[in-house]
């Protein structure tokens, strides 16, 4: 099964990937079988010689047959191999009419009936994002009738809890192109509510009703248990605060909120020792067992890892019914490439990557491993730390392909956490089967709630231990260098032969090499990229990616304004900056890519400076913080404060605002003077309209810096930065973002006057200070090549950048 299996992967990622060569491989793989046919009849046509005395001779042709034997046996395994690349050609081909038309419609608004495939989750936007397989599908309100698998982004409405697979929306939206590889064949981003056609057939909607109480019931336990069990029990992760969410990665433990084998396996074992009590026989074991799986796969929606592991458990019942329970490596093999030839596409998820890599290190590694380790260790010892180390080598060179961050803590942290994760699984389907007896149900739900905060409690602290992540740059490069030290790892823990001079010297040197490399690169990321920063700017706009992060420092004393989406790179922007207390924390508006990030400073804020609050989200925000010890203080114009010798003066929005409704166009709005710090506005995502009513109500005019309104969209008011005149303008927004910011119209405007512009996707961190000769301005990284747009004219002084 291994080159059935990597031939599958191989074949599936070429026609993803490359979606034209589909034909190609159908045709070479019609030739290669007709090719091993012939080769397999021309060996079974040798003649066989006689000699002189009557026995059998080869003669001088005897290398020939040799050749041709050896060709003969192997071809099953290559019509094998052939046939499963020439039927992965075949699926791809098939929807790939379907996928150019649904292509042809990227950067159109079309209309759309779907069908939803998964559990949603909060995007950076403040969308539902969900996958989703299209009925109907075309401009105008008659879409016609196509089917692709999409993406789609919703805005949250009172459906949201029951919203999940089988749900069938009708929606009006911006159609986006997807890159090659992707699942998806478009990105629909709706325009306005969804409306709900159906929830799905009755199975569907149970699961759902199922999947919303059992949330609900979960939601009045304390935190942060109560956010973890939800997706522990049913694979809903949509209660876990960024905080959370952020220290489970970096303790290595985000898996256990992912359904995967293990909870699969813990299910069928459930059932099947039930009714092996009850006197059932074989086969009646396997078949509850197997009603087990698909019924916790409906309640729990096939994501990848569940798809994957819900194949590998319904091959491995199979095998246990023919008698063949040890074939472990074989099932995965089979499994993976039964969903392979269902959806060659899967061969570019990173989950279905993860998910087969870690199976495959708890079947190959971890019994070695636990030998190894039982030479010092108990065996029971040996065997609970091989299980996690065995997964965390098999899938450490896939996460550093694409994350920037790799724990050190993991294999602490689940040999902590694994032993409760089976039991909240457990305690937390229990609670959804008693449903229809509250008292019961809550029971089950407050007796998982201690193994989840037990879990919950762990990531935490281990997260929060020195160094228990390192960051490192994302790409083949790490992953190879990953791989590298999870085999150095195994040579040295599992048991093998001793190696000869020649090959210790080399091993050595290898391992030598990846060390030092991997230490010069924590060196020149850490203290040494501190040293080249300035230590006396005023403004530092932090690279995090599509939303707003901006410091403003004065006399020791800090303030942040917004937080962006993402925690990780929020902390890394403060902990480069040496930040570790914030006087006052600035929510200008509550979308995600604005204060996104808030959980992570839970603590770290003496006062939380905010907007208007519309929502019961965004009040949970603010109480998390409020509970962290931090004043919360509603914002209104005519507010003023001191941050070390620095004035701040809110000038937007009126108290009692009526005009604007509560985001954009009622984001707070900030002037600093003073203290360090140029005199500056700071504009969050205000639109023309309403930047209108403030340049008429409030007079702003002659500002040093601006950061520029909502990323610098086309929706701006020429006459307020003309006012302003700026000397420099700042543009907060995310490499190759989708909304296509900052849009020409808004960069020539800020030409059109002379002002200089700095943007985070091309400078990243933007660091400015103001001396007796004016401003100096720091960036991470040099100005792209030909851009004449970034810095139209110089700096009104001197200007400096990283190396």
């Amino acid at each position: 099964m291994v080159p059935v299996a990597v031939t599958a992967w191989a074949i599936a990622l070429a026609v993803s990937f490359l979606p034209g060569v589909a034909g190609i491989v159908i045709a070479l793989a019609v030739l290669g079988v007709v090719v091993v046919l012939v080769a397999r009849r021309s060996s079974s046509a040798v003649p066989v010689f006689a000699s002189p005395s009557g026995a059998p001779s080869l003669g001088v042709l005897s290398r020939g047959p040799r050749t041709l034997d050896a060709v003969a046996r192997a071809a099953p395994l290559a019509i094998v191999c052939l046939a499963v690349a020439a039927a992965i050609g075949g699926a791809a081909a098939a929807t790939a009419p379907a996928r150019d038309q649904a292509a042809s419609l990227a950067g159109h608004a079309v209309t759309a009936e779907v069908s939803v495939r998964s559990l949603p989750s909060l995007g950076a936007d403040g969308r539902l994002w969900a996958d989703a397989d299209t009925s109907r599908l075309g401009p105008g309100d008659d879409p016609r009738p196509l089917r692709v698998p999409v993406r789609i982004g919703i805005p949250p409405d009172a459906h949201a809890a029951t919203l999940g697979p089988g749900t069938v929306l009708r929606l009006t939206a911006e159609a986006k192109g997807t890159d090659p590889g992707e699942r998806a064949a478009l990105v629909l981003f709706a325009k306005g509510a969804a409306e709900q056609l159906s929830r799905g057939g009755p199975v569907e909607r149970l699961a759902g009703d199922v999947r919303a109480a059992f949330i609900e019931r979960t939601q009045r336990l304390p935190e942060p248990g109560s956010e973890l069990l939800p997706g522990l029990a049913v694979g809903d992760v949509r209660a876990v605060s960024d905080d959370l969410d952020t220290a489970m990665k970096a303790s290595g433990l985000s898996h256990l909120t992912a359904v995967s084998g293990s909870n699969l396996a813990l299910v069928a074992a459930a059932a099947f020792g039930i009714v092996a009590l009850c006197g059932g026989g074989r086969v009646f074991r396997i078949t509850v067992a197997v009603l087990a799986l698909a019924g916790f796969v409906v309640l729990v929606t096939p994501q990848p890892s569940v798809i994957r592991a819900a194949a590998m458990a319904g091959v491995a019942m199979a095998a246990l019914l023919l008698g063949r329970p040890r074939a472990g490596l074989s099932v995965l093999l089979l499994a993976i490439t039964v969903l392979l030839l269902a959806d060659p596409r899967l061969a570019a998820a990173p989950g279905f990557a993860l998910s087969a890599a870690a199976t495959a290190g708890l079947i190959v590694l971890a019994p070695p491993l636990a030998a190894g380790l039982g030479r010092r260790l108990p065996r029971p010892v040996a065997l609970a730390i091989a299980v996690p180390l065995s997964a965390q080598l098999a899938c450490g060179p896939i996460i550093a392909l694409f994350a920037t961050r790799q724990s050190l803590v993991s294999v602490v942290a689940n040999l902590l956490a694994e032993p409760a994760s089976p039991i909240a699984t457990i305690l937390g389907l229990l609670a959804c089967l008693a449903m229809p007896v509250p008292a019961l149900a809550d029971l089950f739900a407050a007796a998982a709630w201690l193994p989840s905060a037990w879990i919950a409690q762990t990531a935490v602290t281990t997260a929060a231990l020195p160094l228990a992540t390192i960051e490192t740059p994302a790409g083949i490069g790490s992953a190879l260098a990953v791989a590298a030290l999870s085999a150095c790892a195994f040579w040295v823990i599992a048991p093998h032969r001793p190696l000869r001079a020649g090959w210790r010297a080399i091993v050595g040197g290898l391992g030598a090499v990846v060390i030092g490399t991997a230490a010069g690169w924590g060196i020149v990321t850490g203290p040494v990229s501190l040293l080249q920063r300035p230590a006396d700017w005023g403004i530092a706009m932090c690279d995090i990616g599509q939303g707003d992060a901006v410091l403003v420092r004065s006399s020791g004393h800090t303030m942040l304004i917004d937080t962006g989406p993402d925690p990780d790179p929020l902390r890394r922007c403060l902990d480069d900056l040496g930040i570790t207390r914030l006087d006052l924390l600035v929510l200008t508006h509550f979308d995600h890519d604005h204060a996104g990030a808030s959980d992570a400073l839970v603590g770290r804020a003496d006062a939380v400076l905010h907007g208007p609050v519309d929502t019961a989200a965004h009040q949970h925000q603010l109480d998390r913080l409020e509970r962290g010890g931090a004043q919360i203080m509603d914002a209104a114009a005519g507010m003023t404060g001191r941050l070390g010798g620095a004035d701040w003066r809110v000038l937007w929005p009126r108290r009692d605002e009526k005009v604007f409704p509560p985001g954009n166009d009622a984001g707070v709005i900030l002037q600093v003077t003073g203290g360090g710090v140029p005199r500056s506005l700071f504009l969050a995502d205000l639109s023309a309209e309403s930047q209108g009513m403030l340049r008429r109500l409030a007079h702003p005019h002659d500002e040093t810096v601006v950061k520029v309104a909502h990323h610098g969209s086309a929706d701006q008011d020429p006459q307020l930065y003309a006012d302003l005149d700026p000397a420099l303008a700042l543009i907060s927004v995310g490499e190759g973002n989708d909304y296509g910011h900052p849009r020409v119209q808004t960069l020539d405007m800020l030409q059109a006057l002379r002002t200089p512009i700095l943007r985070t996707d091309q400078r990243g961190t933007i660091l400015v200070s103001e001396g007796e000769e004016g401003l100096r301005v720091w960036t991470e990284r040099p100005a792209p090549a030909g851009d004449g747009r970034s810095t139209p004219h110089p700096l009104p002084t001197s200007t400096a950048r990283a190396p």
